[in-house]
């Protein structure tokens, strides 16, 4: 378990000082696989390193296990080197004048543990990893995600108590990011390591997250899981970071209704949203917000009722493989639909487009 609460953390510059963290809390469960996700500056790394006792934050506690290791209160720092935790780096960092056996070895060593341990603690490890056949190859003969692996086995190998990684993946090639995500999810569920980690990534951090702490400019703005935080973002940022999104201004007509619907005018025309958060009065400015794959295209309108029916122009579209993006001109604002693979619609095209109201969101604007 990692429970951090208040926690923040400001640098010295040339232009004065940058908040990096002002005041985020939240608590990583026994066990669980904890991803803190967000753009370039938001705070994410530097919340790690402080959990790893490489950075002192200006205020706040942690507490990893049951054991508190920093408080700003009662002037408590305890070293990285005894918080009982395994780090990956971003660049591995591993040593290219020792083979995987010593480079794994390293953190035992240092420790003084007796030989036999360190055998038996290594051989387990690699043998976690999948490279117990490698152990004295020299790492600069290894490949981008067979060094990922020992630098993964590296943190494992003290048995720590919670593992931290910052965006291991991000060096290795789209392919191979993409089978790496499995085994390290694979491996995280086979052990039940508490897990806390760091990337920019929206994709690897759904596809592998129990829960999820969107970030942004220090602060914390949603915390969920990959499918609540998809499904139902709280506000602008969310919307807009996580996946692609239709955001569209708007005004209130009508409260909510007893299933939560509210009537709302927008340029593309009325539409019904679904309420999220707290009621928001007749009148109010809104943003409405749904996902390309929940708009239906057609070419007909159908016999369904016109609630959310849309009428269009193409204006481009991109085959995707598994499917076709379209950019749909409504009025004066272009919408984004995604259609089956096979669906042949020209540029130009009278089209519709249906959004069911309960992928249709009311959220709160701005990015905090």
């Amino acid at each position: 378990m990692i429970r951090v609460d208040n926690l923040r953390k400001s640098f010295r510059t040339k232009e004065g000082g940058v908040d990096a963290l002002a005041g985020i809390s939240f608590e990583v469960r026994q066990g669980s696989f904890f991803t803190l996700l967000g753009p370039s500056g938001c705070g994410k790394t530097t919340t790690l390193r402080c959990v790893a006792g490489l950075e002192r934050p200006d205020d706040g506690e942690i507490v990893i296990g049951d054991r508190r290791v920093f408080s700003f209160r009662e002037r408590l720092f305890v070293p990285g080197n005894k918080r009982d935790i395994g780090m990956v780096f971003q660049s591995y960092a591993i040593w290219p004048h020792m083979t995987v056996f010593k480079n794994v070895a390293y953190p035992l060593k240092a420790r003084y543990r007796p030989r036999a341990e360190i055998r038996e603690k290594v051989d387990k490890a690699l043998q976690l990893v999948g490279l117990d056949a490698l152990g004295d190859r020299l790492a600069p003969r290894l490949s981008g995600g067979q060094q990922q692996r020992v630098a993964l086995a590296r943190a494992l190998v003290g048995e720590p108590q919670v593992l931290l990684l910052d965006e291991p993946l991000s060096n290795l090639d789209a392919k191979l990011r993409n089978q790496m995500r499995w085994e390290l999810k694979e491996l995280q569920n086979r052990l039940g390591t508490t897990t806390l980690y760091v990337t920019h990534d929206q994709v690897e951090a759904l596809a592998i997250s129990d829960q999820i702490a969107l970030m942004n400019r220090g602060r914390i703005i949603q915390v969920g899981t990959p499918q609540e935080i998809y499904g139902n973002p709280v506000n602008e940022f969310a919307a807009d970071f996580i996946g692609a999104a239709n955001i569209v201004p708007g005004e209130v007509l009508e409260p909510p209704d007893a299933q939560g619907l509210a009537r709302v005018r927008t340029p593309l025309g009325e539409l019904r949203a679904t309420q999220k958060g707290p009621l928001r009065p007749p009148g109010q400015r809104v943003l409405v917000a749904f996902r390309p794959e929940e708009v239906s295209i057609s070419t007909e309108a159908g016999s369904a009722p016109d609630e959310n029916l849309l009428r269009g122009e193409i204006q481009g579209f991109t085959y995707l493989g598994e499917s076709t993006e379209f950019q749909v001109l409504v009025g004066d604002r272009k919408i984004q639909a995604k259609g089956e693979p096979a669906q042949a619609l020209r540029r130009g095209a009278s089209v519709y487009l249906r959004i069911p109201v309960g992928d249709c969101l009311l959220i709160r604007q701005g990015e905090v």
